[in-house]
């Protein structure tokens, strides 16, 4: 999902030369052409990740009352302001004011994009540091939890209810769903958030360890008890413990677990007296637990016991909708782990994103995307970046981007522009301009070819092509219609 950018100017000449310069990295741009317009978008549910802010805009208020106000109302959003005064008192206020960054216009195209992409980075930072402390703190919410689908509106307004209690909740669903993600978040919705979060795969514990690790041991209990263990369920004491994979517990545990549910104490292994504990069990399994029941593989009181309130988590693909915002807090997650700069995907990957089923649901695509991150490099990820869902390979060679070229200086600049054309020109065979008889051949003849040679260049990537050629992609679309090059696309895909 591409980041938008709010240009606050009263000249229409600078937003369109400042809209140009983003776009064609990526960014959605909007516009405001005075301060209580930019105001007015913001603070009535109008949505930007950044603003440039113009100063000085006569017929309303200034760029840095503007900046103030907003402030003032609570948006946090990053505010870079443009000046043509770069005085150090200017800058100053502009800061006090709450200001990320200024440019003095006119402003170039690779400082533009860099601090962009710098202020887009700090929020994205600021955004992680609180995620991981919610989450070290045991303070996760479902405000947290991605998603605003129907499905997951009902998840979170059922997780809601039943994290006020104490109450067992059995989370039901596909591997890969975010179970645990939904009981972080009932703990941390619930009056023992701060208290510990303790979660346990059931399905991973040894076979001859699993009551020693739930219910703890004294030492010497059995060979190799060099130390007295307290066990999951004391660790978790007053806080949550999270029984994940329930429905691989032995049959023998089961019964065990059942007394510490019902008693609200543990007999560790070895130990003279039981132990009294105050948790709150969550449990979560990607099977259907009341067929385990019918089988006898799960013991029939130890279901009622846990199943008192039911949820399910929904599979990706009943929720595609909710895809966009994974991928946006998956890039915004792995941009800072990996130290990468993708701005989102390309409304073709989106589509592709989102019309795929995702056997292995949220965990499947954030792994896919992390691949896809780790491997792009343009600012935008593209079809040819997840090869095992589109089958497009990525282009032979690729020409530089702004972005790659963005901290270079002009002279390396251009070196590499030279060196690519010197390339791609040795690589290409050329487009004739004269026919068999030395006449010039028609535009649009020429024009055919180009575009011919373009889809085959890069693959059939209808956006690159568009924006190698310099024209919008409806009329790039256009003319492949006219031209009668459909083929070639399919071809070239």
């Amino acid at each position: 999902m591409g980041k938008t950018v709010l240009v606050v100017d009263d000249d229409p000449t600078q937003r369109r030369l400042i809209q140009a310069i983003l776009e064609r990295e990526g960014y959605a741009v909007v516009h405001a052409e005075n301060g209580g317009e930019a105001i007015d978008r913001l603070t009535k549910g109008g949505s930007a990740d950044v603003v440039l802010l113009d100063l000085i805009m006569p017929g309303g208020p200034s760029g840095l009352e503007t900046l103030a106000e907003l402030r003032t109302a609570g948006i946090t959003t990053p505010v870079i302001v443009l000046t043509a005064n770069g005085g150090i008192e200017t800058v100053v206020k502009a800061m006090q004011a709450g200001a990320q960054d200024f440019f003095v216009k006119p402003v170039g195209p690779e400082r533009l994009l860099i601090g962009v992409r710098n202020a887009l980075q700090m929020t994205q930072l600021t955004a992680e540091i609180g995620r991981l402390k919610k989450r070290a703190t045991g303070r996760t919410s479902f405000d947290d939890i991605v998603g605003d689908s129907a499905p997951m509106r009902m998840v979170k307004a059922l997780g809601a209810r039943a994290a006020k209690s104490s109450i067992p909740v059995l989370i039901t669903g596909e591997s890969g769903v975010g179970k645990e993600v939904i009981a972080r978040a009932l703990h941390g919705a619930s009056p023992r958030s701060g208290k510990p979060f303790v979660a346990v795969n059931c399905g991973a514990l040894p076979a001859n360890l699993v009551e020693s690790i739930l219910f703890g041991h004294e030492k010497g209990a059995f060979t190799g008890a060099h130390e007295k263990h307290a066990g999951k369920f004391v660790e978790a004491n007053g806080g949550t413990l999270f029984l994940d994979e329930i429905g691989e517990l032995p049959l023998d545990i089961q019964v065990k677990l059942l007394r510490a549910l019902q008693e609200g104490e543990v007999d560790p292994v070895g130990g003279k007296r039981p132990v009294k504990v105050d948790v709150r069990i969550i449990s979560a399994t990607n099977r259907d637990p009341a067929q385990q029941v019918k089988e006898g593989a799960f013991r029939e009181d130890l279901f009622y016991r846990l199943n008192v309130f039911p949820i399910e988590a929904p599979a990706l693909r009943e929720r595609r909708e909710d895809i966009p915002a994974l991928i946006d807090h998956f890039i915004t997650r792995f941009n800072i782990e990996e130290g990468k700069r993708i701005v989102g995907c390309s409304p073709e990957t989106m589509a592709l994103l989102q019309a795929y089923d995702w056997p292995g649901n949220v965990r499947q695509l954030e792994n896919t995307i992390y691949r896809a991150l780790v491997l792009a490099d343009s600012p935008m990820l593209q079809p040819h970046d997840f090869p095992a869902i589109s089958g497009v390979a990525a282009p032979l060679e690729t020409t530089p981007t702004a972005a790659q070229f963005a901290d270079a200086p002009d002279g390396e600049v251009a070196l590499a522009e030279a060196q690519q054309s010197s390339q791609s020109a040795a690589l290409d065979s050329p487009i004739r301009i004269t026919d068999e008889r030395g006449h010039v051949r028609t535009l649009e003849d020429i024009e055919r070819d180009l575009i011919q040679h373009a889809i085959e260049v890069y693959s059939g990537h209808m956006s690159e092509i568009a924006r190698r050629l310099g024209i919008g992609r409806s009329t790039l679309y256009r003319k492949v219609r006219e031209q009668g090059l459909e083929d070639h696309i399919k071809e070239a895909g």
